[in-house]
């Protein structure tokens, strides 16, 4: 793609964006595949005895980075306010199927961002600007390189956009309950079941408050609460999974 293409290109992504870049250079940054970065692409030594020969310039894992704390927070909020009676647990499951590598992927196809993200040769030979790993990785990024040229509200407002209608396809009876996810996460690296301990009992008989701690191998605990002791076991079953970052495993 010629220079002169890639210009025009990129406008008509900021249209589908829905967002002009004040920094061009950013939303550029956000669609470099580390493989078409010269710097990373040369060896070590080669790096270093022509530093001052290659152009500088950088990939996309610096604003991936961003991007996925940007998301998360917009995601968690939009879950919080769309289920308030929702529990930790529920909400950690219902943010981990929004945010997993597929789902990310299937928001950049929406886009057609593997159209713009620069790839080696070999890289896009291999089928890369279609690999969910590269697009989930450019669709972060995108995020950050909004959030950064616009502030918070323009990137909420375009996460918002394309999250929103996606929320139905998680319907809390659709997903597994927290403790069998746990349970399954666990199950599949070959390790022992989650073990789960009573921390505290609060509260008179009739309306008791638990506090249940569960544990992975020799790992830290997560703590959840709830009404009874099987709520709180699924909260803390949720935050150690949000722990995890099951999404990107």
């Amino acid at each position: 793609m010629t220079a002169d293409l890639r210009i025009t290109a990129l406008e008509n992504l900021q249209r589908t964006l829905g967002h002009r870049f004040n920094d061009p250079k950013l939303l550029e940054e956000a669609l470099v595949h580390p493989s078409a970065n010269p710097r990373r692409s040369r060896s070590k030594s080669a790096r270093q005895k022509n530093a001052d020969a290659i152009p500088p310039m950088r990939d996309y894992n610096r604003l991936e980075f961003i991007g996925d704390r940007v998301l998360g927070l917009i995601v968690a909020t939009l879950l919080a306010e769309r289920f308030p009676q929702a529990e930790a647990g529920e909400l950690a499951l219902r943010y981990n199927a929004l945010v997993k590598q597929d789902s990310l992927a299937r928001f950049a196809q929406s886009l057609g961002l593997g159209d713009f993200i620069q790839l080696s040769r070999s890289e896009r030979d291999s089928g890369g600007a279609g690999k969910p790993a590269i697009l989930a990785d450019a669709c972060e990024a995108v995020v950050a390189a909004l959030y950064l040229d616009g502030g918070l509200k323009v990137a909420e407002r375009f996460v918002r956009r394309y999250m929103e209608p996606m929320l139905g396809d998680f319907s809390a009876g659709a997903a597994k309950d927290a403790k069998t996810a746990l349970q399954e996460w666990a199950a599949a690296r070959g390790m022992a079941a989650p073990r789960y301990e009573v921390v505290s009992q609060e509260g008179p008989p009739h309306e008791p408050h638990f506090t249940v701690s569960v544990r992975l191998g020799n790992g830290e605990p997560e703590t959840g609460k709830g009404g009874s002791k099987r709520a709180a076991e699924q909260e803390a079953a949720g935050r150690l999974l949000s722990k995890l970052d099951i999404s990107k495993t």
